[in-house]
């Protein structure tokens, strides 16, 4: 059940991404998952190469891969 949670979850930052590159915060907020189902989304979506992690002065972003 946590695994499709997880691929459930992974989805919801998909779609949100899907515009372009946006700081974490702004992932969390819009997609309103806390912070351990946004972070075991992420995981899964690194772990598949489907997202790319950058830092701009001191702030995490994310965009599709």
């Amino acid at each position: 059940m946590l695994l499709e949670k997880i691929g459930i979850n992974a989805g919801l930052i998909w779609a949100a991404l899907e515009d372009g590159e946006l700081n974490i915060k702004v992932v969390k907020k819009t997609t309103k998952l806390s912070e351990k189902d946004l972070n075991l989304a992420l995981g899964w979506l690194a772990r598949e190469g489907k997202v790319r992690f950058n830092e701009v002065e001191g702030e995490q972003y994310i965009g599709l891969a």
